[in-house]
């Protein structure tokens, strides 16, 4: 995977000194629009190998919620911009130092808190492996999960046993089956909102 580490370094360099007016422009409005707290949220994830690594978000949350690790769209510490830039993934936008410095891929399952990923067992372990990604082929399939949790009567509940699972297993394939190309299509696909194929289904 060194070329996939040389095009992680190469573009989040590039997509830091290109977007760097509209990180200006979304930390100003979070400044003006969600005041007394901070514009970035950090929040310690679990990395490669089961290392723990700050991962770096704009704030989409009111300050000191202290609710569920889980997101479900609707909830009142989401703040109106908070939505906003959550349905844009403009909030995702810092993790591209996070990949820059090593952290994260632009492609690799999503950085779970700790009490997930780094809880498994036998060869699900081996989703460890990967560097977290900005997108991934589990986050293509669950695009819409916090909408998707909305809908649930226990939304930690059916994370926990239905979408969870799915992702480890999807996120396997991808360890088994890396291909640098499909990794530029579910970046394409992540920027346009576009489904693709993917192991024999749509995500």
């Amino acid at each position: 995977m060194f070329l996939k580490w040389i095009f992680d370094r190469l573009m989040a360099l590039i997509g830091l000194f290109i977007l760097w007016p509209v990180l200006l422009v979304v930390a100003i409005l979070i400044r003006i629009k969600m005041p007394g707290g901070p514009v970035i949220f950090k929040q310690k994830r679990v990395g490669r190998n089961g290392k723990l690594f700050t991962m770096y978000k704009f704030r989409s949350m009111t300050v000191g919620h202290g609710g569920s690790s889980v997101s479900v769209a609707g909830e009142s510490r989401i703040t109106p911009l908070g939505a906003k830039l959550r349905h844009y993934k403009l909030d995702e936008l810092p993790e591209l130092w996070n990949v820059l410095i090593g952290d994260m891929s632009f492609v690799g399952p999503r950085p779970d808190v700790p009490g997930y990923a780094d809880q498994l067992k036998g060869k699900d372990c081996e989703v460890l492996k990967l560097r977290p990604g900005i997108t991934g082929p589990a986050s293509l399939k669950y695009r819409d999960e916090e909408e998707l949790l909305a809908k649930q009567a226990d939304p930690q509940k059916y994370n926990d046993e239905v979408i969870f699972p799915d992702k480890v297993r999807i996120n396997l394939y991808y360890l088994h089956h890396y291909s640098f190309i499909k990794d530029i299509e579910m970046i394409i696909c992540t920027v346009l909102s576009r489904r693709m194929k993917y192991d024999n289904e749509t995500i």
